[in-house]
């Protein structure tokens, strides 16, 4: 089989590429390898950049039920520091987001196959080739990787044989309605030494609970994750009580290893020109930022706009998208290391409580910027 253009996974990366070329009049083959909608690992949470570029998609979050988030409170132990977002989030699940995206790229025009898992992609002469399980090949001048945390055979990211000793969870709970009341209108990020929680509202009234642990700590506490929620008590109250009596709404929770936090992608001579690298195959950023979305979305417009112009352009835009990430990627890297640690998590959470603006800012700059998001802009002249 043969295509002119293959996007290999159907997130929010693949599927936003998906639907920004099919609009320029061409038919991307988008492979997605799960037949249905489905959970995924992730915050849920969906920043003001990723609104605007979903909305020009013609999606509206909140009509899709999605919950809005306009303050954010930080917890260490019984210490709590709270401030305004500078800017309103909305909480939606991937579920019904990823979905919601798939069906607007198949609108759109793109040529939408479920249960198509790939491999490998390897190059073929100029060209590539997607090796499918089953045995079917695409063949193809031009290939979008977007398939998130999780690498195929090949090729693997750079950074995918040192990742980080770090585990993730997720769940959803329905809370009691006097902790649905007190987490109304916020995220909340509760650190500990080894690891962080995080949880905020999604549509439906549920709430989406993440934890995020060191190996050592989550081994220590007994290997399981009814272990962990109870060795998590005596350092969390926070989350102990939130969580008290809560109705547990998946049969058990999400969990992934071998997260490659703060890897930025490196444009390397010999690498083949047609293969373009999105979403978390390009840039992975702590996910306590609440970004992963938008840095998605942003690199999907990126590659959707170096691909249009130039079949073989994955080099320039590595690079570029390099040039967008590396500065927001840095910082968070470098809060969330502190966080976890013995000293630097007590301190965020003071300075925070002694300057609620110092937590606006930290969250403003880990944004995408805006003069990438709109170098990204298609329709724009190549640098």
């Amino acid at each position: 089989m043969t295509a002119d253009l293959v996007i290999v996974g159907g997130g929010p990366a693949g599927a936003a590429a998906a639907c920004l070329i099919a609009r320029q009049g061409r038919r991307p083959l988008l492979l997605e390898r799960e037949t249905g909608a489905h959970d995924k690992v992730c915050g849920d949470f969906v920043s003001v950049e990723a609104q605007a570029a979903l909305a020009a998609l013609g999606l509206d979050v909140e009509a899709l039920g999605g919950a809005r988030i306009r303050r954010f409170r930080l917890v260490r132990g019984r210490q709590v520091a709270e401030a305004d977002l500078p800017f309103a989030g909305v909480g939606l699940s991937r579920r019904v987001l990823d979905e919601a995206l798939l069906q607007r790229a198949a609108a759109a025009g793109a040529d939408l196959r479920r249960g198509a898992a790939a491999r490998e992609v390897v190059a073929d002469g100029a060209d590539l080739r997607v090796d499918l399980r089953g045995g079917e090949a695409v063949a193809a001048r031009t290939v979008l990787l977007a398939t998130g945390k999780h690498d195929l055979r090949r090729p693997q990211r750079q950074h995918a044989r040192s990742p980080s000793d770090l585990i993730g969870f997720k769940t959803y709970l329905r809370l009691s309605s006097a902790e649905t009341r007190a987490l109304r209108d916020h995220v909340e990020i509760m650190l500990f030494r080894g690891g962080y929680a995080g949880l905020q509202r999604v549509e439906a009234g549920r709430v989406n609970l993440c934890l995020l642990v060191e190996r050592n700590l989550y081994e220590a506490l007994g290997k399981s994750w009814d272990a962990l929620l109870r060795g998590l008590e005596p350092v969390c109250p926070h989350l102990a009580r939130r969580i008290d009596g809560a109705d547990v709404l998946l049969d058990r929770p999400l969990a992934i290893t071998r997260i490659p936090y703060g890897l930025v992608h490196r444009a390397e001579a010999g690498e083949p020109p047609g293969l373009f690298r999105l979403g978390d195959q390009m840039a992975v950023i702590p996910s306590f930022a609440g970004d992963g979305l938008a840095i998605a979305l942003h690199t999907a417009r990126l590659a959707a706009r170096h691909a249009l112009a130039d079949a073989h352009a994955g080099p320039a835009f590595h690079r570029a998208a390099a040039r967008h990430l590396r500065g927001q990627i840095r910082l968070a890297s470098t809060l969330a290391a502190l966080g976890r640690s013995r000293f630097g998590g007590p301190g965020i959470v003071a300075a925070g409580r002694a300057c609620p603006a110092l937590l606006r800012s930290l969250a403003a700059l880990t944004r995408v910027p805006d003069r990438a998001a709109r170098e990204a802009a298609l329709g724009m002249p190549l640098r």
